[in-house]
């Protein structure tokens, strides 16, 4: 049976969202951690697999028809995952290396994936206190300081120089090509889907991913991107980023843009 995606499923994984954050920073503020190291050597830590888990299992009760893929989660056979046509897609904390930094800069992050698209996301940065989160037919919002930003009303003029964002745990070359042939910008480095968010929030302009990401990672703040009027973009097709299309799970290199930049261009 295919779903509709409901206004109050979007209130009820911001909640889901902001209870994982509290499971993470429980870890967070303990004397210590144990990090481990995976498969494809990225870390993981219990923060992670709190997080996980707590999702889970309120998605489970949310929508127990719609399947989950989590990065905690992933060993799911192509011959099961190409039927889905819906789906639960979420990293539970991006960012892991922020973590263990103590730096702040990550976030917890559940998509909505319907025929291979993101068409809603939450992005939650419990350090921080931030909570971005949107719909495609609904529109996107920040929550933080107890207040509620409508991101499609704010208004933002696109700037002579660009501000553009990038990761500050992988920097690959052909970002570095690709900012020279852009020319003269300003550049800042945050960790985790933070990224996105700062286009859809309208403090940047450009973020140009020309390394490796998994689905997981882009899904949710990609959805509240465009919900926010962005785009994410397929650097070598120029078609927007898909879900599910594919047996592995990483995505082509992309360029995602803030509303304000997108119609400049």
């Amino acid at each position: 049976m295919k779903h509709t995606f409901k206004q109050e499923w979007l209130a009820e994984i911001v909640d889901i969202a902001k209870e994982a954050g509290q499971a993470i920073m429980d870890i967070y503020h303990s004397d210590g951690f144990a990090v481990q190291t995976k498969v494809d050597d990225s870390p993981v830590t219990a923060a992670d697999i709190a997080s996980h888990e707590a999702i889970v299992a309120r998605l489970a009760a949310l929508t127990p028809d719609i399947p989950v893929m989590s990065e905690e989660a992933a060993n799911i056979a192509w011959d099961e995952r190409k039927h889905w046509q819906q789906y639960w897609l979420i990293d539970p904390l991006d960012g892991t290396k922020e973590f263990i930094k103590r730096n702040g800069e990550f976030t917890v992050n559940i998509a909505f994936i319907d025929s291979g698209k993101a068409v809603a996301g939450v992005v939650y940065a419990p350090v921080l206190d931030k909570c971005y989160y949107g719909a495609l037919s609904m529109g996107a919002w920040l929550a933080r300081d107890s207040q509620i930003v409508d991101l499609n009303m704010s208004e933002h003029s696109a700037p002579a120089t660009p501000r553009v964002v990038g990761s500050r745990s992988h920097v690959s070359p052909g970002l570095e090509r690709y900012l020279v042939e852009l020319g003269a910008h300003s550049m800042t480095s945050i960790g985790s889907s933070l990224k996105f968010c700062l286009l859809a929030e309208g403090v940047a302009e450009i973020y140009p991913r020309l390394g490796l990401t998994s689905e997981w990672d882009t899904a949710a703040a990609q959805a509240v991107l465009e919900s926010a009027h962005g785009a994410v973009i397929n650097y070598e097709t120029g078609l927007p980023l898909d879900y599910n299309q594919k047996e592995n799970i990483l995505n082509p290199y992309f360029i995602a843009t803030a509303k304000h930049w997108s119609s400049k261009q």
